[in-house]
């Protein structure tokens, strides 16, 4: 029998948690996506298939990558409200949810988004 690679085992994760959650516009999903030196968050409308923002944290310099992962959360949260989007649902996107990825949710709950 075949040992699964790590990146297989998260696209087999990523998968089971897309089959549960949908975004519509005004409650879109906030999808993660980390790389070793990056993290990246969309808001997605899976109706129209259609990103509606996006945020990263290549510019800044300053922090641990958990910090700016926060920092990104907040930002998207607050891009979001202008778009007045108050919703999401929350896409890990089949990383475990702690470290980055939960500073990027706690950033986006501060900024005022509910999921």
């Amino acid at each position: 029998m075949e040992r699964k690679e790590k990146t297989e085992k998260r696209d087999m994760r990523r998968r089971r948690v897309r089959a549960k959650i949908f975004g519509v516009s005004d409650c879109p999903r906030i999808s993660v996506f980390r790389s070793n030196k990056y993290i990246s968050l969309q808001l997605i409308d899976d109706e129209k298939g259609e990103s509606l923002l996006q945020a990263n944290d290549i510019g800044l310099k300053n922090g641990t990558k958990t910090e700016r992962a926060r920092k990104i959360g907040k930002k998207i949260a607050e891009e979001a409200k202008k778009k007045n989007i108050k919703k999401a649902v929350f896409d890990r996107g089949g990383y475990a949810y702690h470290g980055r990825v939960k500073a990027s949710a706690d950033g986006c709950r501060e900024g005022g988004l509910k999921f």
